[in-house]
Order: C-alpha cells, then sequence, then structure tokens
C-alpha cells in the first residue's frame, strides 16, 4: 500500500524529528528555570495579576467580571492558555503557583494574549474567527486523505484524486491557521517581555532566562508551522503525480 512506501515514512520521519526537537527545547528550558528561583517571589498567579491590573483589564481581586479578565489555575504541566471568549487565562499548576523565572514568563505570554484581546490585535482576532473552519477541516481532511490513499492506484483511482484534492483543501485551512498564529504567539512573547521588564518583575539577571522560555516555547509553534507546510506539500506532490 501506498501508505508503506519511502516517501511517506521519509515524511513521517522528518514532522517527527521537527517536532520532537521543538517539544524538547520547551522542556528544557521550562525545566532549567523552573528551578531558578524568581527575586521577588511572586508566584505566576501574581505575575499576570499584576500585568493585568497595569493595563486596567482586571478587577482588584483577579475575578472574571465584565470587561475584566480573570486567571484561574488548570491541571497538567504546559497546559497555560488564554480563552478569548471568556476572558479567562488558565495557568497549570506549576506556573499558577510556582515562584520562578519560567513560571513568570509563561503568565507573562498568556496575559500577553489578553492584552492583545483588549487592544484588538488583528491577528489574534482573525485566529479566534477561524476556528470553527479549521475544527471541521481537521475533522474531515484527513479522512479524505486517508481515503484517498486506499483509492489510489485502484480500479476506483479517479475517485481517490478526488477524493485527495478535496481533503488537500481542508487541510490548506489548517495549514493557514498554523501561519497565522505564528505572529500572534511572537506578538502575545514580546508584549509580555516588556511587561516583565517595565514592571521590574524580572531583574536584569532573569531577563535572559525569561527570554529563552519563551523564544524555545516559540519554537514549537514554528515546528508545528513547519510540519503542516511538510505535510501539505508532500499531498499536493501526490495530487499532482497522479494527475
Amino acid at each position: 500500500m501506498f501508505l508503506l512506501n519511502s516517501s511517506w515514512l521519509l515524511v513521517m520521519v522528518a514532522a517527527m524529528a521537527i517536532g520532537g526537537l521543538a517539544q524538547l527545547g520547551i522542556r528544557r528550558a521550562h525545566k532549567k528555570y523552573s528551578r531558578v528561583p524568581l527575586a521577588s517571589g511572586m508566584t505566576g498567579a501574581q505575575v499576570a495579576l499584576r500585568i493585568l491590573q497595569s493595563n486596567s483589564i482586571a478587577t482588584p481581586d483577579g475575578r472574571t467580571r465584565r470587561g475584566s479578565v480573570g486567571i484561574q489555575q488548570v491541571s497538567g504541566s504546559l497546559t497555560d492558555h488564554y480563552d478569548p471568549r471568556s476572558g479567562i487565562v488558565s495557568l497549570s499548576e506549576g506556573i499558577y503557583g510556582g515562584s520562578s523565572v519560567a513560571a513568570a514568563a509563561v503568565a507573562a505570554h498568556e496575559v500577553g494574549h489578553a492584552i492583545q484581546d483588549a487592544h484588538g490585535y488583528v491577528f489574534g482576532r482573525l485566529r479566534t474567527a477561524m476556528v470553527p473552519a479549521v475544527n471541521f477541516s481537521s475533522r474531515f481532511s484527513m479522512i479524505l486523505i486517508l481515503s484517498a490513499f486506499f483509492f489510489l492506484g485502484t480500479a476506483t483511482g479517479t475517485l481517490g484524486f478526488y477524493a485527495l484534492w478535496a481533503g488537500i483543501i481542508l487541510y490548506s485551512a489548517a495549514v493557514v491557521f498554523q501561519l497565522v498564529t505564528l505572529p500572534v504567539e511572537i506578538d502575545a512573547s514580546r508584549r509580555g517581555m516588556a511587561q516583565l521588564r517595565s514592571l521590574g518583575i524580572l531583574g536584569p539577571d532573569e531577563l535572559s532566562g525569561g527570554r529563552t522560555v519563551l523564544t524555545a516555547a516559540a519554537m514549537t509553534y514554528v515546528a508545528a508551522a513547519l510540519v503542516s507546510l511538510l505535510y501539505l506539500a508532500f499531498y499536493i506532490f501526490m495530487g499532482s503525480s497522479r494527475r
């Protein structure tokens, strides 16, 4: 079967290598700077609240109210995120209660997304608007592509050809989403680092560590975009070669 040929295996290995290296980088950086205590003694939750308050988008107690952003703790590791629909910054256990350079950097990054939302950052709004379409395309694109691989080379090859291109079109939406995500994540880190510096949350000796953590995190999104482009190029090549 086509799925087992050398081209497919080569793409799979390349994608796994790119994703694996990016994940290794963020985990190593997070582990290293999670062991570096924050001189101010602030926890990740306190860092997030301080930045939100300084930007006038949080209530004094950090709870969610109309026009404000709240903070909550969620389970897991590296599960931190900001939800623009609810206006909640969710911090994982180690970040929420942790007092380290890594905790401060991650908390600042997630609040950076809240600041984007408050300022109407174009790429952030575009990404949010794309979510329903991407959820749909991601669900059905691989079904069509895998079905196409089964039919190609058989008597029903024409059906496989059309299924493949339909899957490619749907998969392209996910690729565009990954590309739009890049500037959103990079800008959130930039905003977060600026807040850590201007508010004095990180000292001069701590800023480089925070920047290292956020750079490693950004590389995971770069890797995700590269992997998506790699698969898209491969599917297009297959569709073109089976014409």
